[in-house]
Parts: structure tokens; C-alpha cells; sequence
């Protein structure tokens, strides 16, 4: 299921990271890789606020499509 189905204050753990490889490698520059445990903050309008390794990172609604939960 898609980052975007999530809910706010969910914790998941990131199953897969789609797209083209340069998407691919910006995602994972930010954290975002296969394994790693992410936190929901805040949603806005499809827009995204997630916790990564302790740090916030707004993604938009496009880039959180692509992430596998």
C-alpha cells in the first residue's frame, strides 16, 4: 500500500521504493529505503510529513505514491 494510505501518527516499515532510478536514489538520500521504520506527522492535501531517522521530511503527494508500505 502507497505512504499516502496512511494514517496520521502511523508507524510503518517501507516494504519498497518504486519509480525511475534517479527517483529511486533521491527517496533513498532522504531515507526513505526498503527496511527502514517511518512515522506519518501530517497530511495536507495528498502532501506528506513524515519522521525519518529522527528528522521530518515533506515529500509530495507524487514521491509518497511511489513508497511502498
Amino acid at each position: 500500500m502507497p505512504l499516502t494510505m496512511l494514517p496520521t501518527g502511523t508507524e510503518e516499515t517501507v516494504k519498497a521504493v518504486r519509480g525511475k532510478d534517479e527517483t529511486r536514489r533521491f527517496l533513498e538520500s532522504l531515507g526513505f529505503v526498503e527496511g527502514g521504520v517511518i512515522t506519518v506527522v501530517s497530511q495536507m492535501a495528498g502532501n506528506v510529513i513524515v519522521s525519518v531517522k529522527g528528522t521530518r521530511v515533506a515529500i509530495s503527494k507524487s514521491m509518497a505514491n511511489r513508497i511502498m508500505v
